[in-house]
């Protein structure tokens, strides 16, 4: 498919299409929009800024078009899933974008806000209703939300929602979801826990993939230096006077590792502001809006926003501290180089995070150019038992037993001794578990995800052709 017209899409989804200047599908809404318009589950391999959301939203915005029907109290016919408030939001526009012409009822239920104004959206029903797990459970116990009219389900980021442990939630809400219905499941990677769930919800589902599994973008320019620990804070500040000309992107391990940098670069004279899952929702956007609008130059984020920002502007994605995951690093950088533009990812490492740049250049397959600036540059080959606490998805939180807390490369254990979830500290308050959406849950994940398994699995239409993703704007 070259362009959209060719679809058959409804004309007033076209027209809109139109008005923001789509003019050729993305690889992956080439392969999968026709797949969704036969009424086929599918399972969709895409990173994010491939231009997954239209790809589903477009498909389904048609079915809605050419089959009204009155709505039915409380319940949506489609139900769109996403583990984070930001992309949930972002997903959430889109449909309204796309459908602008079509008149149909939306809402979005995500945590962090008071949950009335959410049950008043739900009451006389939904077309389209985008949620995170977590408040859409809460609205359903509550009975709030009904799911008997449900045509459709969408599960976007099921790999981040599995990060962030919602698995179990979204088992939960699937159980009571029709057996009758459409299923599309999207996902960066596909750890077994995913594949799992994919075999038990989709039903002779297609497979489209268009991007290998965990590689980083040809038009982000990489880089590592090499640094100590405490020079890292002078070392930001430095580069965001010298270099950055743009917007910038800075991603810590820690939410009060966010705070902090903000603050010292609040001490150097230089704007900045945190975003984080401590941050209410009202923060968050504010500071989100700042940076969509270019007035916020720098934003400094936890992976709560690795897949939830989606601005054209971001010249620099800066690794104050590297993830201990190495899929994150992945999503990070992805925050650049959209819609055609080139990008720049710079990475701090010091002594203690060697082995988690070891796993990020095994997972890209690629040797990240260094310049050295520590004081004392030693052998980066650490002896095993040196090496930080890191494993696949099965045990990728250490030894939990007795809420004991394992250190992950010198990061310590938090704030006051609680455990570390994936890179987000967060004040739990006696063992509670925290119900904020876009948070991670307490629930370790199982599934095993490794780049060979990754890369064999059997989820390849055919032979990887590259994402090219084009100046127009139909690939975010």
């Amino acid at each position: 498919m070259t362009s959209f017209n060719e679809f058959g899409l409804a004309e007033p989804i076209t027209r809109a299409l139109v008005q923001e200047q789509y003019t050729t599908p993305t690889p992956i809404q080439a392969d999968a929009i026709p797949l969704v318009l036969a009424g086929r589950d599918l399972i969709g391999i895409a990173q994010t800024g491939t231009g997954k959301t239209a790809a589903f939203a477009l498909p389904i915005l048609n079915r809605l078009a050419a089959n009204r029907k009155p709505l039915e109290k409380k319940s949506p016919r489609v139900l769109v899933l996403s583990p984070t408030r930001e992309l949930s939001g972002q997903i959430l526009d889109s449909f309204r974008t796309y459908g602008r012409h079509l008149r149909l009822q939306s809402a979005l239920v995500i945590g962090g806000v008071p949950m009335g104004r959410q049950v008043r959206d739900l009451m006389n029903g939904l077309d389209v209703l985008v949620a995170t797990p977590g408040r859409l459970l809460d609205l359903l116990k509550s009975n709030g939300v009904r799911f008997n009219q449900i045509e459709v389900l969408v599960l976007d980021e099921a790999d981040r929602m599995l990060d962030m442990g919602f698995i179990h939630d979204i088992r939960t809400i699937v159980a009571k979801l029709p057996k009758e219905r459409q299923t599309l499941l999207f996902s960066a990677t596909m750890p077994r826990e995913i594949a799992d769930l994919a075999a038990h919800m989709l039903r002779d589902p297609a497979r489209v993939a268009v991007t290998p599994v965990a590689s980083t973008a040809e038009r982000i320019a990489q880089r590592v230096i090499m640094t100590d620990k405490s020079a890292k804070s002078a070392l930001l500040i430095e580069v965001l006077r010298n270099e950055v000309t743009g917007q910038s992107l800075v991603f810590t391990r820690t939410k009060h590792g966010a705070d902090k940098v903000v603050k010292s670069l609040h001490h150097a004279g230089l704007s900045a502001e945190a975003i984080h899952g401590n941050k209410s929702q009202n923060q968050r956007e504010r500071v989100l809006g700042a940076f969509r609008s270019g007035k916020l130059k720098v934003l400094v984020a936890t992976d709560i926003a690795a897949r939830g920002i989606d601005v054209d502007g971001i010249s620099h994605v800066i690794n104050y501290d590297l993830p201990n995951i190495p899929e994150s690093y992945v999503h990070r950088i992805g925050r650049t180089a959209r819609a055609g533009a080139d990008g720049i990812a710079i990475s701090f490492c010091d002594n203690e995070e060697v082995a988690f740049l070891r796993d990020i250049e095994k997972l890209i397959q690629m040797k990240l150019p260094q310049t050295e600036r520590r004081t004392a540059p030693r052998n980066d080959m650490p002896a095993a038992h040196h090496r930080p606490q890191h494993a696949g998805r099965n045990g990728r939180n250490g030894n939990r037993r007795n809420g004991q807390q394992q250190r992950r490369g010198g990061n310590g254990s938090g704030h006051h001794g609680q455990s570390q979830r994936r890179g987000e500290h967060g004040h739990h308050g006696k063992g509670q578990q925290q119900r904020r959406d876009g948070e991670s849950r307490h629930t370790p994940s199982a599934a095993q995800s490794s780049p060979d398994n990754i890369a064999t699995v059997a989820f390849m239409k055919r032979p990887h052709r590259p994402a090219n993703i084009r100046a127009d704007r139909g690939a975010r």
